[in-house]
């Protein structure tokens, strides 16, 4: 028991140091916000669902038993995204600021709010952990089922470029982690949904690994369609074609000018001899 105690603590340590990682993954693209002064190209609403995410575990780890590492790791996530939020609500447009503040008042406002009067006024004890474990499960599946827009777009595309393979790596391994936190802590709700998150990350590793390099044509160019065979003729430019219409008809003055002298000097000759 206190061996699996154990291996339970280190599996959750290594999942909080990987899913902070994962928190981090946001701060090239709110540097570029910053740096544009504008949220324009970008939507808030994954901030969002990663922030209603980490106050439902929250709300979870506070009523079970010994979920230190739980309220810990969530605890920074609240933070991180919170932080996200402010710096998107800042640089946003004003329509983009009205589409953020529906979204926080609907999910984070009166859905967290619906949840919470629930637990605490029509459960308690085991009941109510019991309640919160089954939205926070059942919210996660939803979360880790999200990403297979992603996965359709990159199979009829057949390119990565919208799928990090660093992002997919370190949520896969968060995955593992938090899959073997919950299994050795007997904490089902933990294990149950990060178990099909382990299957899609994994998946989403074997179809980079599939797309990351573009497919070259075998097909060889035919003998119509080679461009080394094919020859291309100039045609005369109109200048050229009016210097010789113009040096043709020259000549020909000249010739109609000298033919009445060559006239006069024969007939010359003829009344001499």
């Amino acid at each position: 028991m206190a061996l699996h105690l154990t291996l339970g603590f280190a599996f959750g340590l290594l999942g909080n140091i990987i899913s902070f990682l994962v928190c981090l993954a946001p701060i090239p693209t709110f540097y570029q916000i910053c740096k544009k002064k504008t949220s324009e190209g970008f939507q808030s609403f994954p901030y969002v669902i990663a922030l209603l995410s980490a106050m439902l575990w929250l709300f979870y780890a506070y009523f079970a038993e010994d979920a230190t590492l739980l309220i810990s790791v969530n605890s920074i996530t609240f933070c991180m995204e919170t932080a996200y939020l402010s710096l998107y609500f800042f640089y946003a447009s004003k329509k983009d600021k009205i589409i953020t503040m529906k979204s926080v008042l609907l999910f984070n406002v009166f859905g967290f709010g619906i949840i919470s009067i629930i637990a605490m006024f029509l459960t308690h004890g085991k009941e109510r952990v019991k309640l919160l474990g089954w939205i926070c499960m059942i919210f996660a599946l939803s979360v880790f089922v999200a990403p297979l827009g992603i996965v359709r777009k990159v199979i009829q595309t057949k390119s990565v470029e919208f799928m990090p393979f660093s992002l997919s790596l370190f949520l896969t391994l968060s995955a593992v982690m938090w899959f073997f936190y919950g299994f050795l802590r007997r904490d089902f709700f933990v294990a149950i949904p990060n178990t099909l998150g382990f299957i899609f990350g994994a998946f989403q590793m074997l179809l980079y690994v599939i797309y990351r390099k573009p497919r070259k044509s075998l097909e060889k160019p035919t003998l119509d369609e080679s461009p080394e065979h094919v020859i291309d003729v100039p045609k005369p430019d109109e200048t050229i074609c009016c210097e010789l219409n113009t040096g043709h008809e020259v000549v020909e003055d000249k010739l109609v000018e000298e033919q009445p002298k060559q006239i006069n000097q024969d007939k010359d000759l003829s009344d001499t001899v």
